[in-house]
């Protein structure tokens, strides 16, 4: 399970900006992070998701959007910037994300550290009940930092 937001895609005006930047426009509320259907690719996540699902994974998108029209964007996105196949899910009315996550119990949850929203108090993970989370090999990672320095082997995620 990798989260969208943050994690994969960003806001369109981060691009080129450092990371500081970024989160600052965040909590700026630059227009842009609302304009989901702009959103763009962090570094080259679409070829490394690509990558690992060519190793028998079974790939799941967690958006942070609950409305369905901004799910929408978010799913136009990756499909624009090729991203491979796999569920997107979302939180469900009076749902949360630990919710999703205790649902799907994946095997690796790739997710950022929500810095401009924060911090790990927002992550998924946080949440997520310890019988179930000792299931899961959490990997956070720095907002807006991409996952380009993961490895390229899916089964060596679970030696980070």
């Amino acid at each position: 399970m990798v989260f969208t937001e943050g994690t994969i895609i960003m806001h369109n005006n981060a691009f080129n900006k450092k990371r500081k930047d970024i989160i600052d426009q965040v909590k700026k509320r630059d227009t842009s992070v609302h304009d989901f259907k702009t959103y763009i690719p962090i570094g080259n996540a679409s070829k490394k998701l690509k990558l690992w699902s060519t190793q028998s994974i079974d790939l799941i998108y967690l958006t942070s959007r609950k409305k369905q029209n901004q799910i929408d964007q978010i799913r136009d996105v990756l499909i624009k910037y090729n991203f491979p196949k796999g569920k997107l899910l979302f939180r469900k009315q009076n749902e949360e994300y630990k919710d999703v996550v205790e649902k799907e119990t994946p095997d690796v949850l790739i997710e950022d550290n929500c810095e401009s929203m924060g911090g790990k108090k927002e992550m998924a993970i946080t949440h997520v009940r310890l019988l179930i989370k000792n299931k899961i090999k959490s990997i956070p990672i720095r907002e807006f930092e991409g996952i380009d320095h993961l490895p390229e082997k899916v089964e060596d995620l679970f030696y980070i």
